[in-house]
């Protein structure tokens, strides 16, 4: 695939305009030069709206189809997320997609790969510490007062306690936090907070890490990350990293619920659907230019 002469620009274009240069030039390499192009994406809150119960989790009605329109154009579509890989490709429907032929997505951090080619989920052992942690939450839970309402989320290769259907969730997130990051050391895991949720898991699995050697494997010459939480803080520093070696990048937040990221970000989104309309942007504007 390439770019036509007369490559799109984004100050010309069917979508939001980031506010930043950096990520105005980021955007621009994407269009201009798409067949070399990286969109990656979280999933929960950034292609699915946030929902109390994360089993009830769905990508938004106008994911896929926004997706399989742009998949062709880009060098790569990838989903990043902290949710098992294969739960991320049920809940988002992405398997047997047309257009979604070569989707990957990058589950537990990166721990865990699926690709739309075998439709297979490569994966190293679980960390034992999972498995002891595991055992003992709810005895935590009940002796640090907070056992009605929160909620364990089994993820495999990570476990997250959720606080979000608590009478007072952020309470119960503030008195949990401390014990579940000593909880987490001792069976030697690494504490990730969210909104309204703390998630254990095994240290050196971030969003960064998977996101710099899905870059590095590609070749990409311009990458385009959207995400919600403080989860992809890791993301958004591999992409200023990648700027700063002199690869494009184009930063976007779903949502304003958490400052430290969207204040970070080049372009911020009213939440999944915004980004739907982004992506089905972008394909409309490569199509029209006659991108192949």
């Amino acid at each position: 695939m390439g770019s036509s002469p007369n490559s799109p620009n984004p100050t010309d274009s069917p979508h939001p305009v980031p506010a930043t240069p950096a990520g105005r030039e980021g955007l621009a390499a994407v269009l201009r030069h798409p067949s070399s192009a990286v969109v990656a994406l979280d999933f929960d809150g950034t292609l699915a709206e946030i929902v109390p119960d994360p089993e009830q989790a769905r990508a938004h009605p106008d994911v896929v189809p926004a997706l399989a329109a742009l998949a062709p154009y880009v060098a790569s579509v990838v989903v990043v997320t902290g949710r098992p890989a294969g739960v991320a490709v049920r809940y988002g429907g992405f398997a047997g997609v047309p257009g979604l032929d070569h989707l990957v997505v990058l589950g537990h951090y990166g721990a865990e790969r699926w690709d739309a080619v075998t439709g297979t989920v490569t994966a190293p052992d679980p960390h034992p510490g999972v498995a002891a942690v595991r055992a003992e939450l709810p005895g935590l839970l009940e002796s640090v007062g907070v056992w009605h309402g929160t909620w364990i989320e089994e993820k495999g290769r990570a476990v997250a306690v959720h606080t979000r259907r608590a009478e007072d969730p952020q309470a119960a997130f503030d008195a949990l936090r401390e014990p579940l990051a000593a909880l987490a050391a001792e069976h030697g895991l690494v504490l990730e907070p969210g909104r309204m949720v703390l998630e254990l898991r095994p240290p050196g699995m971030d969003k960064g890490v998977a996101l710099t050697e899905y870059v590095k494997e590609t070749g990409a010459g311009a990458v385009l990350y959207a995400g919600d939480d403080l989860g992809d803080l890791a993301a958004y520093a591999a992409v200023e990293k990648l700027r700063s070696d002199g690869t494009p990048g184009v930063l976007v937040c779903s949502g304003d619920e958490v400052p430290d990221l969207a204040d970070r970000a080049d372009l911020v989104l009213a939440g999944p659907a915004a980004v739907a309309a982004l992506l089905a942007g972008l394909a409309a504007q490569l199509g029209g230019a006659g991108t192949t």
